[in-house]
């Protein structure tokens, strides 16, 4: 195997392991607040999201770029920073470390009803819960465009930038649509709960509004980002 093949195939590793540590803490802690009856509480369970995506940027950033998201990723090629080719693949990887996290969460506490799963909040029209998505990937992928170079994140800062800005939208807006943001970790857990029918939204909104950011970038920025 020559090494480009070797260096491509570490950046689909990382994206899988990655993506899998993400999954499996954040849509853990919603799990395990779950089954203790609010244990972890709103606060703990927006932290570890925020906590654990900054982790794994500072564990995985040289790596694969950590997108650990089919919206960022769509949005990186998008901007022209990351190859369209390559773009399946990357998600392939995010789908497999993200729905191994949802089956071990599955085995491991059987009595949890929800997994984590994203729905939006009883009496929130699942309209309303798109344009929200579409505002919170919006704001999270303008963050992570600015503070990135070519599909790598900038080390610590960015780390810090993304996983804040993650922090912050899951602490406002976990109540109402549980603040996805991300296409493959809604649809893990809803592989084990059977809860398909507000996917759509939680599909579609990330992706186009991780696309709007990239765009919008041209406005604020004189150097070429996009």
């Amino acid at each position: 195997m020559s090494n480009k093949k070797i260096n491509l195939m570490k950046k689909y590793y990382a994206e899988i392991l990655g993506t899998f540590a993400m999954v499996f803490c954040g849509c853990g802690a919603m799990t395990i607040n779950e089954i203790t009856n609010g244990s972890i509480s709103h606060v703990g369970v927006a932290a570890t999201w925020g906590l654990i995506v900054m982790a794994m940027i500072y564990a995985f950033g040289e790596i694969s770029g950590a997108h650990f998201n089919p919206a960022v990723t769509i949005g990186f090629a998008f901007a022209k920073k990351f190859s369209w080719k390559e773009v399946p693949k990357y998600i392939l990887a995010q789908a497999v470390g993200a729905i191994f996290a949802c089956f071990i969460l599955w085995f491991l506490f059987p009595e949890s009803q929800f997994l984590g799963e994203t729905t939006p909040a009883e009496g929130f029209a699942p309209f309303k819960a798109a344009i929200l998505e579409f505002l919170l990937t919006f704001f999270l992928m303008v963050v992570i465009i600015n503070v990135s170079t070519g599909s790598k994140e900038i080390g610590t800062m960015a780390a810090i930038a993304v996983g804040g800005v993650i922090l912050l939208e899951a602490m406002f807006a976990g109540p109402m649509t549980k603040a996805s943001m991300n296409p493959i970790r809604s649809i893990a857990p809803a592989l084990f709960t059977g809860q398909f029918q507000y996917l759509w939204l939680y599909i579609t909104a990330p992706i186009l509004g991780a696309i709007t950011a990239v765009s919008s970038c041209k406005l604020v920025k004189d150097n070429n980002c996009c």
